[in-house]
């Protein structure tokens, strides 16, 4: 067996990996990525494509900005059509002056593998029977194959950043975690198509039909989702079917100018919230969709393991270059908090806009009819008040960071 040394062991080449171990890096901290799959098959997974400030300033810290700055758009609001009625919230003008970019969350991975190739930090691609061991000890160490050859990499600390179905959060024995979650009873249908965007800002929708979302990844590429049920295939959605179905959902004047093409990729994505508690142990930090899982309706996913990444980040430069010891032993607290907001806001989020049936009403303990009242008397009151709207909008646009 290869042995081999590092500060900060990294297991998941995703984003926030990659992420963290440039802004690592920038700071002098040793790290090396251990990833199951190749470079290829990360960058074919389609995600999502709307940065927070907090996601766009941490980019620009870690020096990968250049090409996001130069193709991104910024947005200054999104519209939420509620029955056909368009109400568009102002984020620049409701959260002084706070905007979104829109840049695909595959744009920012592959900005900071190729960031990770010109620095010539060690990432070990197709990696297999990757083990974590001894995470709380003081020695900690990952062992894995690749080619052939077996590794044994010693470090001082563990970040599991490998997601929803990795090792990490599974090293972390059951009787030492507790876990939080919600399936919800439909799936988002999502078509991506080399077309112009129906409209310069995304378009969430609530219909009698279900959920629908007009989206984009750039001025010519749009990416757009239907509500379905969790039973539904892909097989049944040929494209000119989901084009029909997206039109009867959008507000009419978008409707009409809506460019239809040939899909260039199309899946159906189960909806869930999750949280593990707690987000560390020991020596093993969980990062991002190894933690937790949001719905996409708020655009929090990508957002949220963002700032677990910044968190994380700084308390370890506390510990390393400000001699803080024990400094990262605060991370699960901080990042906790700022979590569940997301969770709330994202589960919010999904409540308003989504037609559930009998399962929503079953959940809260109250018949249909009422859980729709109720929530129809709730939008009706956030979108008809400015401050309303202001709530919607600060949290949309991200909360600050915690101060670390």
């Amino acid at each position: 067996m290869q042995s081999i040394k590092t500060n900060v062991a990294i297991i998941g080449a995703g984003p926030s990996g990659l992420l963290l171990g440039q802004l690592l890096a920038k700071q002098g901290i040793d790290n090396i990525i251990i990833e199951r799959v190749a470079a290829d098959y990360i960058l074919g997974r389609i995600r999502a494509g709307i940065l927070e400030q907090g996601l766009v300033d941490l980019l620009h810290e870690a020096d990968v900005y250049q090409r996001m700055d130069e193709e991104g758009h910024v947005h200054d609001g999104f519209a939420i059509s509620y029955y056909g009625k368009a109400y568009r919230i102002d984020l620049h003008e409701l959260t002084e002056g706070k905007t979104v970019m829109c840049y695909g969350q595959t744009e920012v991975t592959r900005d900071l593998m190729a960031a990770r190739k010109t620095s010539g930090l060690s990432t070990y691609y197709s990696s297999s029977n990757v083990t974590l061991h001894g995470i709380e000890t003081a020695h900690p160490c990952v062992t894995f194959e690749q080619d052939g050859v077996s590794y044994k990499l010693e470090c001082d600390y563990i970040a599991g950043c490998d997601g929803f179905h990795g090792v990490s959060r599974q090293s972390i024995p059951a009787d030492k975690r507790e876990e939080f979650e919600r399936v919800y009873p439909f799936g988002w249908l999502g078509v991506l198509s080399d077309t112009p965007p129906v409209a310069d800002e995304l378009i969430y929708c609530k219909t009698e039909r279900g959920f629908a979302l007009a989206s984009m990844r750039s001025s010519t590429r749009s990416r757009y989702y239907l509500q379905v049920p969790l039973s539904d295939k892909v097989e049944q959605w040929d494209d000119q079917r989901f084009w029909d179905e997206l039109k009867l959902r959008l507000p009419p004047e978008s409707a009409a100018s809506l460019v239809t093409g040939p899909s260039i990729e199309k899946s159906i994505a189960p909806l869930r919230s999750f949280v593990c508690e707690p987000m560390q142990l020991g020596k093993l930090f969980l990062v991002g969709d190894a933690a937790h899982i949001v719905p996409p309706t708020g655009a929090k996913g990508l957002n949220l393991a963002a700032s677990d990444v910044a968190i994380l980040y700084r308390l370890l430069n506390k510990e390393y270059n400000e001699n803080q010891a024990n400094a990262s032993q605060r991370y699960s607290e901080l990042a906790l908090s700022r979590v569940w907001q997301a969770e709330r806001f994202s589960w919010w989020m999904s409540n308003m806009l989504h037609d559930f049936k009998d399962d929503a009403g079953k959940a809260n303990n109250m018949d249909q009819k009422t859980f729709e009242r109720f929530m129809k008397s709730e939008l009706d009151f956030y979108l008809n008040s400015k401050a309303g709207q202001k709530v919607i909008a600060e949290q949309y646009v991200g909360l600050p960071y915690p101060e670390i």
